[in-house]
């Protein structure tokens, strides 16, 4: 399944346009006036985005971002005082006509300013594209961060599936060279077709168990494959039941899902004189798949230390591709074994 990539605007493009949109609107009622647009407006402007740009990709990254909070704090009052305060001194605010008392007033008082308080309508223009660039540059850090979080986190989880996998494949055919062997010993004149069914599985393993997703029906027909092999080995396959209902057409699986459950049935379902009772029932539904085992746990059979290593491999598996959407139930009363498995598609 190939993810469908989005397309998203280039961020330098973004930028253009948040400042032309800005500049825009401060231009715009001198060009609706017809009047000229003042240099002091324009030179402010260029100053409030070389601060923006100043602030976004050196002062946030070398100290914000490096958790030196206090000297970024310093840094950038310093800075937007000292630069507020040269702006005022270059472009004094210009001393309003036919405003009686009021012009007279300023006139008598334009050099006793007290420091710094002319200065605070240019300080509050350069802090909003400084505090604008400081929530932008921090965004786009956690963004960055989490999409790389989701990235490790997929190559994590592809990595431990294939794992899985790896481990599951020899497990599967140690057990059936085991079958194998089993025939050739007793001299049986059906080995030669379980070497021809264990080609057909393995064909299946090599050319369409390393994908991610396979056709439930081929999935079905290497399950049938593998009954088939098992059966040839048994001396007594009458108590074998293997019972599929459904359709399986247009669905789609991962590969390789619910062979650990029916082969651990066999394993552990044959006693040391190969009497074998497994039933195995496989309902599809339009939504769900429901996968049924029950065999009789065959005597003197002594698990090893590794006995269940698919069974537990599967397991993860399932935690891992069906999180929040499957239903495992395997019950152990000492003389049947069961599993209950429900897939949600």
């Amino acid at each position: 399944m190939k993810a469908t990539k989005r397309k998203y605007f280039p961020q330098w493009l973004v930028h253009v346009f948040l400042w032309c949109a800005l500049y825009g609107l401060i231009v715009y009622p001198f060009l609706l006036e017809t009047r000229s647009v003042p240099p002091h407006i324009l030179i402010k402007l260029v100053m409030a985005a070389a601060l923006f740009y100043f602030n976004y990709y050196y002062l946030v990254p070398r100290f914000l971002l490096k958790n030196q909070k206090k000297a970024y704090i310093i840094i950038s009052t310093l800075l937007l005082l000292v630069i507020a305060y040269g702006v005022h001194l270059l472009f004094p605010p210009e001393i309003p006509k036919n405003f009686g008392p009021l012009t007279e007033y300023m006139k008598e008082n334009r050099g006793n300013r007290i420091p710094f308080r002319g200065a605070f309508i240019p300080l509050v223009t350069f802090a909003v594209p400084y505090c604008f660039a400081i929530m932008l540059r921090v965004y786009n850090e956690l963004q960055k961060n989490e999409n790389l979080r989701k990235t490790v986190e997929k190559e994590k989880v592809q990595s431990e599936l294939q794992f899985l996998k790896t481990q599951l494949n020899p497990h599967f055919l140690f057990n059936s060279l085991n079958t194998i062997y089993s025939l050739s010993v007793k001299k049986s004149p059906d080995t030669s077709e379980a070497i021809i069914n264990l080609s057909e599985l393995m064909r299946y393993m090599i050319y369409e168990a390393d994908k991610d997703l396979v056709p439930l029906n081929k999935e079905i027909e290497y399950i049938k494959s593998y009954v088939a092999l098992q059966r040839l080995r048994l001396a007594n396959s009458e108590n074998v039941f293997l019972k599929i209902s459904g359709d399986d057409s247009g669905k789609i699986i991962p590969s390789l899902l619910f062979i650990s459950f029916i082969e651990n049935a066999f394993k552990y379902g044959t006693d040391y004189q190969g009497k074998t009772m497994v039933k195995i029932n496989l309902l599809i539904k339009e939504r769900s798949i429901q996968l049924y085992v029950l065999n009789k746990i065959g005597k003197h059979r002594v698990k090893t230390e590794n006995s269940g290593v698919g069974l537990q491999n599967v397991k993860n598996r399932l935690n891992f591709l069906y999180p929040n959407s499957h239903f495992l139930e395997i019950e152990d009363d000492g003389v049947n074994y069961e599993v209950n498995l429900i897939l949600n598609l």
